[in-house]
């Protein structure tokens, strides 16, 4: 089977997931589960980017449910990438007996990507994309899928822009399933992802303009690991160039405030070569680096 763009003259969809959108009656969740079950069966043979994240897991899951004839997991092991998240991801597909293929990315190797302008997105997912493109044409793959989900088109995303130039489906889109419910149905499914938190790539953690190196993303990975050791589970380390912008919800400012923690934190920060570690008043919030930016009207870019 070669592999080819999704055009709806070859599978209807929306036929199957689309009638909550169109006026008709709105469709449970189970309902949009079972078919979005449905639409992978017809599918095939697929290759889903798995990152290990909660939508990616979720699709994965779908999928094994679904009697597809093949699954190819790809995972990219690029130095954005923590090191735990790929340990998670060949926890999983081992778990739901997945073929898994990692591939080596070299991102860091496109100045468009490394000098991260406001679109860097769209070049780490224009080579990841394309990678999987070429696995599919080798192998025969049908479709290539990823975990973009609803609430994702509120985002400023410019990975998408990579997915259509590759023929990249979203089937999470396209079922119309919001974050909310993927969690819901992955506490359901017992997916341990239920209520992990978001985990995007270590580069979000620069302003924009920023140079992203292998040695910089290494000291926020290492910094975060630290950190996350004393309870916080939403955490960043934004990393401004020599200061340490640290985010946790403000519920636990007094744990990081503890005299059993403070001073470990600094002297671990200090030790990564941090001249200065900060606590942001404002909590944490997704995408904080995206605040200093004006976005243009026609451009979205991925919420980190």
């Amino acid at each position: 089977m070669q592999f080819k763009p999704f055009k709806s003259s070859q599978y209807n969809l929306e036929s199957l997931t689309f009638n909550f959108c169109m006026g008709r009656t709105a469709m449970t969740t189970d309902e949009k589960f079972n078919a979005l079950k449905e639409s992978l069966h017809h599918m095939e043979r697929v290759i889903i980017a798995y990152s290990g994240g909660v939508d990616s897991t979720f699709l994965l899951k779908a999928a094994s449910l679904s009697g597809l004839k093949d699954i190819l997991a790809v995972t990219s092991a690029s130095n954005s990438l923590p090191k735990e998240e790929l340990d998670f991801s060949k926890e999983m597909t081992s778990s739901l007996d997945i073929r898994h293929k990692i591939i080596e990315t070299e991102e860091l190797q496109d100045e468009n990507y490394s000098n991260n302008p406001p679109d860097r997105c769209y070049y780490c997912k224009k080579e990841l994309f394309g990678s999987l493109r070429s696995i599919a044409k080798e192998d025969d793959f049908s479709f290539i899928l990823d975990g973009t989900n609803a609430d994702d088109k509120e985002d400023w995303r410019p990975g998408r822009r990579a997915a259509f130039e590759n023929g990249v489906h979203s089937p999470l889109l396209d079922a119309g399933f919001s974050k909310s419910e993927i969690r819901d149905i992955s506490r359901a499914l017992g997916l341990p992802t239920w209520d992990k938190p978001a985990t995007p790539c270590l580069s979000s953690r620069f302003p924009y303009g920023e140079k992203i190196t292998a040695a910089g993303l290494e000291r926020v990975e290492l910094a975060e690991n630290f950190i996350r050791q004393f309870g916080f589970k939403e955490l960043r380390v934004r990393d401004h160039a020599g200061t340490a912008r640290i985010e946790i919800i403000s519920d636990d400012f007094k744990i990081c405030m503890m005299e059993e923690v403070r001073p470990r934190i600094l002297s671990y920060l200090k030790s990564l070569g941090y001249k200065y570690i900060t606590l942001d008043l404002q909590g944490f919030r997704s995408g904080s680096m995206n605040e200093s930016i004006k976005k243009p009207k026609n451009l979205q870019v991925d919420s980190l």
